[in-house]
């Protein structure tokens, strides 16, 4: 034991010296499982990345699959549809205006006519666009001729139930619904209005369309928005109850409104209804 005593006493230097050395080699020990740990967690990281990177392709890749667009008939593009393929409030007016008079649109040029549509918003429509085949004149003889009473047309404002009837596909339920919807906005302004009919086909309203129209619209109560209540303007067939407060809560911030179309700055109001809502209104 002696002869190893020698062996393990130290002085104050070399007892420091120990010291520090051990004191290094912990800290190396420390700074290395730091260090093994950060690559472990960065490439957990990165695999994580890549994981969510290929789950939002998947989904992007999903939602243009679900938003695949089917052909259809430009004549019956109802406000929002028309709003959905990117047209203007101003683009679906003409639309509607020129459709109202029974006029149809028979090419994608005279789409472009109708609504001055951009060239390139026409070139993304128009390969969607599907416009029935034209009939060819059958082949008849004096004898074969046969004659056609001219239809005559009737106020839709002014007709009854049982007289909706006799257009071809309307029953006993929708033909009350559409009295009951004609009620609910004080009378059809457009005939276009049909189409917001619940249940009520295209079809079925180009059927109506050849035997009824508006002679004259019908003369409605306008609220001013500036003094109308929340009850009142709520009590639009195109109004909700969320619309409804934010309309109202623009007005409480500008104090008055000098012009109707000032609720189209309204963040969140539905565009697309601006003219069916402004038949309702006025700002004085």
């Amino acid at each position: 034991m002696r002869k190893l005593r020698p062996h393990f006493v130290y002085n104050k230097r070399q007892r420091n010296g120990v010291f520090c050395f051990m004191l290094l080699l912990v800290c190396i020990q420390v700074g290395y499982y730091l260090y093994v740990n950060r690559i472990q967690k960065i490439e957990l990281d990165r695999n994580e990345v890549a994981y969510l990177n290929k789950k939002i392709d998947s989904l992007k890749l999903l939602r243009s699959v679900t938003k695949k667009r089917y052909p259809f008939n430009p004549n019956f593009i109802t406000d929002e549809k028309g709003y959905a393929l990117g047209m203007s409030v101003l683009e679906i007016d003409r639309l509607l205006a020129f459709r109202s008079d029974h006029k149809w649109v028979n090419s994608s040029r005279e789409f472009q006519e109708v609504t001055k549509v951009s060239d390139s918003l026409l070139g993304v429509l128009s390969p969607l666009f599907l416009f029935p085949a034209k009939k060819k004149p059958r082949k008849t003889t004096s004898a074969k001729l046969r004659v056609y009473k001219s239809i005559v047309k009737k106020d839709i404002n002014k007709t009854t139930a049982l007289e909706l009837r006799k257009v071809y596909g309307i029953g006993e339920k929708l033909s009350a619904r559409i009295i009951k919807y004609r009620n609910r906005l004080g009378g059809f302004s457009e005939m276009s209005q049909l189409h917001e009919v619940y249940g009520l086909e295209s079809k079925v309203v180009k059927e109506i369309l050849k035997y009824y129209k508006v002679f004259e619209p019908p003369v409605l109560e306008k609220h001013n928005i500036n003094t109308a209540s929340f009850k009142e303007i709520l009590s639009i067939v195109y109004m909700d109850y969320a619309t409804t407060k934010l309309l109202f809560r623009y007005r409480d911030s500008v104090g008055e409104l000098k012009n109707l179309e000032e609720i189209k700055k309204i963040q969140g109001f539905p565009i697309e209804k601006y003219h069916r809502i402004a038949l309702y209104l006025r700002a004085e």
